[in-house]
């Protein structure tokens, strides 16, 4: 018996396979997922300020105002545009320029003296990320080279106690390293919640769910062969992105083990499937779908700890994501992909993941017949 729904569910899954080959959209948009969009992805969302383009209203021309100019160097920034007060609003609004920055008329003699002058930075800010940034390494460039110019030291007073940070796993703090593997877990979860789901709706819709429902198949059979299939292609996927794509075009190391991390994703794959396959039942039609996935998949990737540490999110929400298996798993990834640890330490992402998991494809299990049901009536 056991033996016969083996032989079912692997056949069954291999069906699954087949219809998934012959759809070229679908094999085109996992092949996108896990390669180019992987790369843009790193490449393209820069964490750090880099060639920001700047540009200075100096009315003091003072030896002291060219040394700060002067300090506004690539990468960081293009260099420096200088304008007049009458040009500085256009060039904001034009969006020539990011940063503009006002340097007033007797600013070395005033700082010499004591006064404590002001510097206006103006910024656009619909670059929210390049402003909040740039304006804090203009403010910690600036502070350096007025205390160097002041006291001959580029740092400021001396504390009582010495501050010697240590940066672990990425000593040069590089954005894309961190920003290709978040990418990754964001498109495993993606694609396996639409594939999965809808294989489902796309069978209902053409009629062929109840053919083999008719035949000696129960629908643990069928929900498993959807799962193992559609998610054998996307943990594949998976596994390129990381070999190929970051470690070997991009050159992030990865420190920890990649199978132990490609069996925790292949333990996800059954949680997030089971939430595409439950999304289905409550759909009628592929729009309906569509609208479930966009409301599912969009709170399941930036309240997980992916985009922003789940620490600083409010209280109610990190209790509400404790029932997903999306916040596990990033944690498991970050753990093993960036700090190198091992299964001993991930044991209870690995528990917590399967537990969720359970509970979401029994409900996809009694919800099964009833849609198929719905469907006929």
């Amino acid at each position: 018996m056991l033996r016969d729904s083996l032989t079912n569910i692997f056949r069954l899954g291999l069906k699954e396979l087949r219809s998934l080959g012959a759809d070229t959209v679908l094999l085109v948009l996992i092949i996108w997922a896990f390669t180019g969009a992987i790369y843009s992805a790193a490449k393209g969302v820069a964490q750090e300020l880099r060639q920001a383009p700047v540009a200075v209203v100096d009315e003091d021309r003072s030896p002291l105002s060219q040394r700060l100019v002067g300090a506004l160097t690539p990468p960081y920034f293009r260099p420096v545009q200088h304008l007049s007060l009458a040009q500085m609003d256009a060039a904001l609004d034009h969006g020539k320029v990011s940063f503009v920055i006002m340097i007033p008329a007797n600013f070395q003699r005033d700082f010499v003296a004591g006064r404590r002058p002001t510097i206006q930075v103006n910024i656009d800010a619909t670059i929210m990320t390049q402003s909040f940034i740039g304006a804090s390494y203009i403010r910690t460039i600036f502070a350096e080279e007025l205390n160097e110019y002041l006291t001959g030291r580029r740092d400021g007073a001396e504390l009582p106690v010495r501050i010697a940070p240590r940066v672990r796993f990425n000593p040069n703090l590089t954005g894309f390293w961190f920003g290709g593997v978040m990418e990754t877990i964001s498109n495993i979860t993606m694609l396996t919640i639409i594939l999965v789901g809808a294989a489902f709706i796309r069978e209902r819709e053409h009629g062929t769910l109840e053919h083999l429902l008719v035949m000696p198949l129960t629908p643990f059979q069928i929900l498993v062969a959807k799962i193992w299939a559609n998610g054998l292609a996307v943990l594949i996927g998976a596994a390129v992105a990381l070999i190929a794509i970051i470690q070997g075009l991009m050159a992030v190391p990865i420190a920890g083990s990649i199978p132990l991390f490609l069996c925790g994703a292949a333990l996800y794959l059954f949680s997030a499937a089971s939430i595409g396959i439950f999304l289905a039942t409550l759909a009628r039609s592929m729009p309906q779908f569509g609208l479930l996935v966009i409301l599912t998949i969009v709170p399941l990737e930036l309240l997980s700890g992916g985009v922003t540490p789940r620490e600083s999110m409010p209280e109610i929400v990190q209790n509400i994501m404790q029932a997903t298996p999306t916040p596990y798993f990033v944690r498991l990834a970050q753990g093993i992909l960036y700090r190198g640890a091992i299964f001993r330490q991930v044991w209870p992402d690995f528990l917590a993941i399967a537990g969720i998991g359970t509970v979401f494809f029994t409900l996809a299990s009694l919800r099964f017949r009833r849609s198929v049901s719905q469907s006929q009536g």
